[in-house]
C-alpha cells in the first residue's frame, strides 16, 4: 500500500478548494482545508503534513504574514510552502519568496499544474543518493543525508528549498553556476520561474549562513553568469 501525501490548503475559496481537493485526491494527495490563517497554523501545529498551498488573500492575516510565522516557527520552518494568488504583481511573488515561500502559482491555475509544482517541491525533499554525503567549507557543513546545515558550530535551520539551493551549489563548489544551471537542477523543465527567483533565494539563504551576507565568503556571485559555492572559504 503506497503512502499517501498530506496536504494543508488553506484557502477561504470554498469552490477552489472543492475542485483542489477532489483531484489531488484522485492522484494520492490528501488535502486538508482551512478558510483562514488562525485556523490553518492551528492545523500545522496539531498534524503533520508534507506540504502547505497558502493563499495570499486571506481574511484576517494574510497569506504573505502566514508564510512569516511559518517560517518563524522552528518546528514548522521545513515545511514546504507553494503561495496562491489572484495576483500577477511581481512584487508580490518576490515579497512570498523573501518570506521563505518554496514556489508561488497565480490564480486561476490548472489543478495538473498545482500538481507538477507541489511533486516538484516534494522531490526537492528526497533523500539524496549515496555519495557525496558531507561537504565542508571554512566553518560551514553541509550534511546531505541528514539534511542539515551547520555554520560556526551552530545547526541552521532552511527551507527545503534554500537547502536543495545550497545543495546543488555545494555539488558543484569551485565551479560558477549560471541561474539557468541552477534553476535546471532544482524544478528540471517542468515550469518556468520568474527571472529574479534563484536571486532572491540565493539572498535568504546568504541571511542564514554568511556573518556578513553583503560581503559573502561562502556563495559568491559571478556578475553577469551566476553563483559559486567556494571550495576553500576562509
Amino acid at each position: 500500500m503506497s503512502v499517501r501525501t498530506a496536504a494543508l490548503l488553506i484557502d477561504d475559496d470554498a469552490r477552489l478548494a472543492s475542485l483542489v481537493t477532489e483531484y489531488l485526491g484522485d492522484q494520492g494527495i490528501d488535502v486538508t482545508v482551512a478558510g483562514d490563517a488562525k485556523r490553518g497554523l492551528a492545523s500545522l501545529r496539531s498534524g503533520r503534513f508534507d506540504v502547505v498551498l497558502l493563499d495570499v488573500m486571506l481574511p484576517g492575516i494574510d497569506g504573505l504574514e502566514t508564510c512569516r510565522r511559518i517560517r518563524a516557527t522552528p518546528e514548522l520552518a521545513a515545511i514546504p510552502i507553494v503561495m496562491l494568488t489572484a495576483r500577477g504583481d511581481d512584487v508580490d511573488k518576490v515579497v512570498g519568496l523573501e518570506l521563505g515561500a518554496d514556489d508561488y502559482l497565480a490564480k486561476p491555475f490548472n489543478p495538473r499544474e498545482l500538481l507538477a509544482r507541489i511533486r516538484a517541491v516534494l522531490r526537492r525533499t528526497a533523500p539524496v543518493p549515496a555519495g557525496r554525503l558531507r561537504f565542508r567549507t571554512g566553518q560551514l557543513e553541509v550534511d546531505f543525508d541528514a539534511r542539515e546545515v551547520v555554520v560556526d558550530g551552530k545547526r541552521v535551520v532552511l527551507t527545503h528549498y534554500e537547502f536543495e539551493l545550497l545543495a546543488v551549489l555545494a555539488r558543484a563548489a569551485g565551479r560558477v553556476l549560471s541561474r539557468e544551471q541552477v534553476l535546471d537542477a532544482l524544478k528540471g523543465q517542468e515550469y518556468e520561474a520568474f527571472d529574479r527567483s534563484i536571486d532572491v533565494h540565493v539572498s535568504k539563504l546568504r541571511a542564514k549562513i554568511e556573518r556578513d551576507p553583503k560581503a559573502p565568503r561562502y556563495i559568491k556571485t559571478v556578475r553577469g553568469v551566476g553563483y559559486a559555492l567556494m571550495r576553500d572559504a576562509g
